[in-house]
């Protein structure tokens, strides 16, 4: 971590021009040493360090602010607009994997693997994310439903028990209409984990297993939560291809049987009468 600091202290604009494998190259570390850094200095992330390192050596060079930030303003013209967003959420990737615990998403793995029942909790955008994993688990055979609605969640959460598994989806980590319904399921002995962007909130007090996203700046014009939007999916089909290698025997042939039976729906003509 001294060995980053130093490089980025030294020549801001070099660094601010490596992604975070190269800045890991760079200084004989690895990604997660990198990702870690950026957090003790202050940032969410290694993007969010990358583009103050940006805004430093424009500043240092010209005494401007830079021309250039991921930011989006109300006049920026649409080229510019796909190119800041595909930035962003590249470089939200970027950090996601980097920071991700690979023991803690080898032990949800294993426990998605063999549960008997599978709930998931999450709304607004990590609701959209608590459909896809869902849809995903159900389409390789297992037992899986979203929750929205927190009456709803909780009330299915106490019928969780120890060979069950319930996921709370979060950026904030302390949206309460999630964390009440995985507290029940702890209470009630099931196996929870907690996708989150803010891993010392209160969701990972009841979470067995803590998976760890990015956590991307938000603004007035993305109040949609885009890029933590992105890195949840990436943890999601990180989960979902982990389970497939686990189960492959079963999955594979549910996952066929599901293309077989949507097949006709995607032949010109619709259902046949």
């Amino acid at each position: 971590m001294q060995r980053v600091a130093e490089a980025v202290a030294a020549d801001p604009a070099g660094c601010a021009a490596l992604t975070v494998t190269g800045l890991a190259a760079l200084t004989g570390t690895s990604e997660a040493t990198v990702v870690r850094t950026a957090r003790l200095l202050g940032y969410p992330g290694y993007r969010d360090l990358r583009l103050a390192l940006a805004g430093l050596a424009a500043h240092q060079q010209s005494g401007a602010a830079p021309s250039v930030t991921a930011d989006i303003t109300v006049d920026d013209p649409l080229p510019d607009v796909v190119a800041k967003l595909a930035y962003d959420e590249q470089q939200t990737l970027a950090d996601t994997a980097a920071g991700l615990d690979t023991a803690q998403l080898g032990a949800a793995v294993g426990a998605l693997a063999q549960a008997r029942r599978i709930d998931v909790y999450g709304v607004g955008a990590s609701g959209l994310v608590a459909q896809d994993l869902t849809q995903k688990l159900l389409r390789i055979g297992l037992i899986a439903q979203a929750h929205s609605d927190p009456h709803l969640a909780v009330t299915n959460a106490v019928q969780l028990r120890a060979k069950d598994v319930a996921v709370a989806i979060t950026h904030s980590g302390s949206t309460s209409d999630v964390i009440e319904p995985l507290r029940v399921a702890f209470d009630h002995g099931a196996t929870t984990i907690a996708i989150t962007g803010r891993p010392d909130g209160p969701v990972s007090q009841y979470a067995d297993h803590v998976l760890t996203t990015s956590t991307a700046r938000e603004t007035e014009l993305r109040p949609a939560a885009m890029s933590s939007r992105t890195s949840q999916l990436l943890v999601v089909d990180c989960l979902f291809i982990g389970v497939a290698q686990r189960t492959y025997e079963s999955a594979a042939p549910a996952l066929s049987a599901s293309y077989e039976a949507l097949a006709h729906r995607h032949r010109s003509g619709g259902l046949s009468r």
